[in-house]
């Protein structure tokens, strides 16, 4: 016989449930979205009372596609909502294609009726061209770190799981849906149920907004060596402005000579090559996610010429970057 469920009391005073809308916007990412509703559904099964209520709404108001391809019914088209509701904007990685004038325009519409509005794997893209973020934090899935942050120079990205800033929030894709409902959550309720919707999810590690999203360089790249993690460190923070060998060497006490060893040691490539890889992945990323122009994309990246950045992009993607974006670009119009 299985062992009876053990509720958690919570004072919940109010009269109706706390409604969550979810805004699914094409391609949109499952697992975010299925995250943050799973959590919802739990805290009132623990409970025993029926805390949250949800409802499903997008474009047309009659089924999008996730992702995966999967198709989901929609609850209904972009309407009005009421003041007490949390909005929540679900994206996927193509999510600039997605953006539409008329999403656009319900986020502001929505905004001013003073609807807190949370943005999931890279619903920040959504509430920042919406200008909901501006002179805000945020965070945003790292694949479109880059791309966000050449578009809006004046939020303050970070590079936590989530970020709740006043009335808006954000997350970083996948389970960090999971980090921000349960916060949310334990704010209205208390840290005992939030802690009970994880146990019930098998979720044994909770995260702050203090936590950052991607894993830390040693555990990336499979090799624990201080001196090799900083100046991959180093690499990544200075993509536009690479940093010669030699004073990465120099930085971390050692020998360019004992530097190039250590590379080909545990990542078997030169640092030249390794940086030159992180550069070409960020071009990459701007290519496909900006409008920007190919110049500027390799100005961004630490390419002094245009045909430098053709040469060193084609060597290690098999394409040009004007081919890059143009068969990009066919294939979102399929």
């Amino acid at each position: 016989m299985s062992e009876q469920l053990q509720h958690v009391e919570v004072d919940a005073t109010a009269t109706k449930p706390h409604r969550f809308v979810f805004v699914l916007v094409d391609q949109f990412s499952i697992l975010s979205f299925a995250s943050a509703l799973d959590c919802l559904r739990i805290a009132n099964r623990m409970s025993n009372k029926a805390l949250y209520s949800w409802t499903v709404i997008g474009e047309g108001g009659v089924e999008v596609s996730c992702s995966a391809g999967t198709v989901f019914k929609l609850d209904a088209d972009l309407g009005e909502l009421l003041r007490d509701d949390v909005a929540l904007i679900c994206t996927g990685a193509e999510v600039q294609q997605a953006t539409t004038k008329r999403l656009l325009g319900w986020v502001r519409r929505v905004a001013r009726q003073g609807v807190r509005i949370g943005g999931l794997c890279t619903g920040a893209y959504v509430m920042a061209k919406a200008g909901l973020l501006d002179g805000k934090k945020a965070t945003i899935h790292w694949e479109n770190a880059d791309s966000f942050t050449e578009e809006f120079d004046d939020i303050e990205l970070t590079k936590s799981v989530f970020v709740i800033d006043g009335t808006r929030m954000t997350t970083a894709g996948g389970t960090s849906s999971i980090d921000l409902l349960l916060k949310l959550i334990a704010d209205e309720y208390g840290e005992d149920l939030a802690n009970a919707v994880a146990d019930q999810m098998i979720y044994s590690s909770i995260r702050t907004d203090q936590d950052t999203q991607r894993l830390s360089v040693p555990t990336r790249i499979g090799v624990r060596h201080p001196k090799l993690s900083k100046v991959i460190q180093m690499m990544e923070a200075n993509i536009e402005d690479p940093i010669s060998p030699s004073i990465l060497a120099k930085d971390v006490g050692m020998s360019t000579r004992q530097l190039e060893r250590l590379f080909r040691r545990y990542l078997n490539r030169s640092p030249k090559r390794y940086y030159m890889e992180l550069r070409l992945q960020k071009a990459r990323n701007l290519l496909m996610q900006t409008d920007m122009s190919v110049i500027n994309v390799a100005l961004a990246c630490g390419f002094a010429s245009p045909s430098h950045f053709s040469k060193c992009y084609r060597a290690h993607y098999d394409t040009t970057p004007y081919r890059e974006r143009g068969s990009h670009a066919a294939r979102l119009s399929i």
